[in-house]
């Protein structure tokens, strides 16, 4: 039976997750039932005893290691993958599924550089499946909130733009092992970059400023702990914001315009309800949006893609758009000096009306042999 026929018959797109690691466990798999569209029917993982344990789990008859992601991929049994696996090995298998039809959701960033990633648009464009980027606060109900606040001019013309992102990082954490890339402008970057581009509805041109630190108390090693970075918007604006592996938890960001501001806290991640503090002059309004199920929301979205024969919003070239930032703040870091970013032009943006979900939360499972970022 072709993909397509089995499609038709089941109205649920197949699955098989590409890496089992804290993301994948505690965010992306328990989300995948309730979706309503999508259906778990695969795991792969470069740890028997995790697979044998997540495939018991969670019902599913299949597993692989990676040296034999070939023949899943020539199993007909798929439809697509979802990649969670560290940001340097995404290419790796997003590039060979769409070779062979099969369609593709990829964590962020996309790759670890834009060679990579190119690799992959066009691998996209040459395949008859389709490809998203992971961004699942594409389809939040409080960030749309948002850039609906903003494109209304609710803030006026918009002047800057300020972020921080940090989390405390367990120095046995893989993500403390693997350089820059695995470090926190690779892995929590992405986030205020996205923000930036999808508020201010342009693409940054320049890197200004970008340094970064080394806390000895932080037990992190050869990476940087904690990156602040200053970007020029067109139009002279400009966005800042801090990420860090050795600050505790703190999520939160601000919009600035010419008539008021939008403070979300919570800003960039999951299952907390977000509040949203409106100030306009004098006045200052608070609105809050009840947490949803971020990753079976995008997945769910991804699904109706396929099923509907509609290209998704956060495509590659979405994702190629945050790696060209990164690349650019990289090269100012290894400098000390701007960066001039090169042309870059993103006609498709975020369609509020259409890519809103509201799927409710889920409390996962105990996590098999995968920990949290902090080591929980």
């Amino acid at each position: 039976m072709s993909i397509a026929s089995a499609l038709g018959l089941t109205k649920k797109v197949r699955y098989a997750v590409i890496g089992a690691g804290d993301i994948t466990q505690r965010a992306m798999l328990p989300g995948i039932k309730h979706t309503g569209n999508s259906k778990l029917v695969a795991i792969v993982t470069g740890d028997p005893e995790k697979a044998r344990a997540l495939a018991e789990l969670y019902g599913v008859d299949a597993t692989y290691s990676y040296d034999r992601f070939h023949e899943l991929l020539a199993s007909g049994t798929i439809d697509a993958i979802y990649i969670g696996t560290p940001n340097w090995r995404h290419a790796e298998f997003a590039v060979p599924a769409l070779a062979a039809g099969i369609h593709v959701l990829c964590e962020k960033p996309l790759e670890i550089s834009s060679e990579q990633g190119r690799a992959i648009e066009a691998a996209q464009r040459a395949s008859s499946a389709k490809f998203m980027t992971a961004y699942r606060l594409h389809f939040e109900p409080g960030t749309l909130s948002a850039i609906d606040r903003v494109r209304d001019g609710k803030l006026g013309d918009l002047v800057t733009f300020t972020a921080c992102f940090s989390q405390s990082l367990d120095p046995d954490n893989h993500r403390a092992k693997h350089g820059i890339e695995a470090g926190p402008l690779f892995d929590m970057g992405p986030y205020p970059i996205n923000a930036i581009r999808y508020l201010f509805g342009d693409e940054p041109v320049a890197v200004e400023s970008a340094v970064a630190t080394r806390q000895a108390k932080a037990g992190l090693g050869d990476i940087d702990d904690t990156v602040a970075v200053v970007l020029r918007m067109p139009g002279d604006r400009l966005a800042s914001f801090t990420v860090s592996y050795y600050a505790g938890n703190v999520d939160h960001m601000t919009i600035c315009g010419s008539k008021g501001s939008i403070h979300i806290d919570p800003a960039f991640g999951y299952g907390d309800t977000m509040q949203q503090t409106i100030t306009t002059g004098t006045d200052k309004t608070v609105e809050r949006f009840k947490p949803t199920d971020q990753f079976g929301g995008e997945m769910k979205y991804f699904s109706d893609c396929i099923l509907n024969g509609e290209d998704p919003e956060p495509d590659a070239q979405e994702g190629l758009a945050d790696l060209r930032v990164i690349e650019g703040i990289v090269e100012a870091l290894r400098t000390g000096r701007r960066v001039d970013l090169p042309p870059f032009d993103r006609a498709r943006r975020i369609n509020t009306a259409t890519q809103k979900q509201t799927l409710s939360t889920v409390t996962p499972p105990e996590t098999v042999k995968a920990k949290s970022p902090a080591g929980n």
